[in-house]
């Protein structure tokens, strides 16, 4: 894991970024998108506004980005003390610490961030490991939407509802 560089995302990471989670939609189950609805000026633009507003990061090895992860807030006054979490170990990198050091990387920012109280995520019921790791790091389950991410087979799988608190 200490071969592992985090920094936080610039523009001219897009294009990478944007095919990753295009690689990894593949995978059914995996994220919700299917991998033509991604585009590189959308991730140009979450970029530049989490540079000022959230936070983005690139896990990089040998110069090469493994992964990234990304912290939202919501825009509504109500909901300003909570971020909505997003996190993605690219294709072939899985079992060798990404998620690890990209979920470190997030928490030490959000328990320095003011008014930061409430991290949220959603993740498919069948994603395992995924689970494991936001476990691991305190995020605790709170719903089940049932039948919510329909397959290209036709077959339909639930959203696990996942929260992370700055404060008990």
């Amino acid at each position: 894991m200490n071969d592992l560089t985090i920094r936080n995302a610039l523009i001219a990471d897009a294009i990478v970024l944007c095919d990753a989670e295009r690689e990894t939609a593949r995978t059914p189950g995996l994220l919700i998108s299917r991998p033509s609805e991604f585009s590189c000026k959308s991730f140009e633009e979450k970029i530049d506004v989490l540079g000022r507003e959230g936070f983005y990061v690139v896990a990089e090895r040998g110069g090469l980005v493994v992964g990234h992860a990304l912290l939202e807030p919501y825009r509504l006054e109500a909901l300003a003390h909570v971020y909505s979490l997003t996190i993605v170990v690219h294709p072939n990198n899985l079992g060798r610490g990404v998620g690890d050091a990209l979920m470190t990387a997030l928490l030490k920012w959000a328990q320095a961030r003011p008014g930061l109280l409430k991290i949220e995520l959603r993740v498919r019921e069948t994603n395992l490991r995924a689970r494991r790791l936001y476990a691991k790091f305190g995020f605790i389950e709170e719903g089940r939407l049932a039948k919510r991410i329909l397959l290209p087979d036709g077959t339909f799988i639930a959203d696990i509802t996942m929260a992370w608190f700055a404060i008990n």
